[in-house]
């Protein structure tokens, strides 16, 4: 089991960047593909950006190929997201989430754990 808490967001302007955090508990994260998601105001959580255990396999929605980043550090037991770029429709509540599979899901099936979220908003 592995519990994780993001952090790193808040309020910008268009065109700033802003880079998420994940932090996980246990020892395992390294086995653990991530996945970050989002979800606006009356709207269902939408696909990101995931990555799988060993980092080298990145996936990105096409809304944010480009300018957006996902890294990892083992090590640290934390996965990152770097915004850059951002624009006022990615005002939205930020969500890491996590599961062993090999491959990396695009969908909120594909993950086991989730954290609480956090706040991104992108004023105009």
């Amino acid at each position: 089991q592995v519990q994780l808490v993001e952090s790193g967001g808040g309020l910008v302007q268009a065109g700033d960047s802003l880079r998420l955090s994940c932090a996980a508990s246990g020892r395992t994260f390294s086995t653990y593909a991530v996945g970050w998601f989002r979800q606006a105001p009356g709207k269902e959580r939408e696909f990101v950006s995931a990555i799988n255990r060993g980092g080298f396999s990145k996936y990105y929605a096409d809304s944010v190929k480009g300018r957006f980043t996902i890294s990892r550090d083992n090590a640290k037991n934390t996965v990152y997201l770097q915004m850059n770029s951002l624009k006022p429709e990615e005002t939205a509540v930020y969500y890491c989430a996590a599961d062993r599979k090999y491959v990396p899901g695009t969908t909120m099936a594909g993950y086991e754990y989730w954290g609480q979220g956090t706040q991104v908003t992108v004023s105009s």
